[in-house]
């Protein structure tokens, strides 16, 4: 079974193309990250414009590469939520277009699932049941899965996404977007110990949260530069010096990833499961990967990084599982939701 995926709930439009959940054959990217890096982030009208102009190239370029035409595509997944609205539509409007024009069967993907199912593209692939973690700009959650599409929601973040709190304290110490990158090249020049920051407090076992340590990262930053705190967040960057930058960074990030890997050790313990997986954007971390195996008693899965950022081949992968286990939507009910839930527990 051949299926195309599309994904444009963000900045990235792809296009992908996965056999039977687990080979590879196609994964065409267009990032906007050059177009949104002049505002500091993604601007959503920008981005949906965007997408307008290179969704359909982006989708032929896909089957040129996997050498398929579309008599040989058995079926479409298109992530319908959650992200942006304007951008989400872009995907949602033109896959019910393209299901319609060459009569496929269509399945709506859950863009946080999606994730997971990039590591059935590896070679070593996970084992049920499973713990996931998914870490990106948009999104920090904890999930146990007992088999396909059988998913339990442990944790998410109270608050803010840790790649969005990794991007907001870049911009406060002077560096670029995205966040991620910066700060871990600076994580290995600076103090991990350079500041005392607070694990915030969350309501649930395993929930996250990011806004506090965010704003612990501001105000000790302000300390730094004295004045009584006078100066405004956007002015502390040129007050500190390059040595300050980068242990800030560093003290950011040990603590983050301090966060995620306690919070997904306690998950194991109790579950016991027979693999975890980590993916999203900021799964690309090696700081985080080498952290969380150094807790796990058993190997870690995760993608390589093209996988871990937002693409068309995990939601072509999960769609192949969908088109197993479930059935698919007509193409005129599906809808597009920014803030769209996880509904496939059986």
């Amino acid at each position: 079974m051949k299926i195309l995926g599309i994904e444009t709930s963000c900045d990235e439009t792809s296009a992908g193309i996965v056999e039977d959940g687990n080979k590879l054959l196609a994964n065409i990217v267009r990032t906007q990250i050059d177009i949104h890096k002049e505002y500091g982030g993604v601007v959503p009208e920008i981005a949906a414009r965007n997408h307008i102009e290179v969704i359909l190239p982006v989708v032929n370029q896909s089957l040129r590469t996997a050498k398929l035409n579309w008599k040989e595509i058995d079926g479409i997944a298109v992530t319908n939520g959650p992200g942006l609205m304007g951008s989400l539509l872009i995907g949602t409007l033109t896959a019910r277009m393209l299901a319609l024009i060459h009569r496929k069967p269509i399945y709506p993907v859950h863009h946080v699932l999606g994730h997971i199912y990039a590591n059935w593209l590896l070679d070593d692939k996970p084992e049920f049941p499973l713990i996931a973690l998914i870490v990106s700009g948009n999104h920090t959650h904890l999930f146990y899965l007992e088999s396909h599409l059988k998913v339990k929601l442990l944790g998410r973040t109270t608050d803010d996404a840790v790649g969005e709190a990794y991007d907001k304290v870049s911009k406060l110490i002077g560096f670029g977007y995205p966040g991620g990158p910066f700060i871990d090249k600076a994580f290995h020049r600076g103090d991990l110990n350079f500041l005392d920051l607070p694990t915030p407090k969350v309501p649930g076992k395993y929930d996250f949260s990011f806004s506090g340590l965010k704003t612990a990262v501001l105000r000790r930053s302000q300390e730094l530069i004295g004045e009584d705190f006078r100066f405004p967040s956007w002015q502390i960057a040129e007050r500190l010096t390059e040595e300050q930058r980068d242990s800030i960074a560093a003290s950011f990030q040990k603590k983050a990833v301090e966060i995620l890997v306690k919070t997904t050790k306690k998950a194991y313990d109790e579950f016991n499961p027979k693999s975890v997986i980590i993916g999203g954007g900021v799964a690309a971390n090696q700081y985080l990967r080498e952290e969380l195996q150094k807790a796990l008693p058993i190997k870690l899965n995760y993608a390589p990084i093209d996988l871990c950022t937002d693409n068309g081949a995990m939601i072509a992968a999960l769609g192949c599982f969908m088109a197993e286990y479930s059935q698919p939507t007509d193409p005129r009910d599906i809808k597009t939701n920014p803030s769209l839930k996880i509904d496939y527990q059986k």
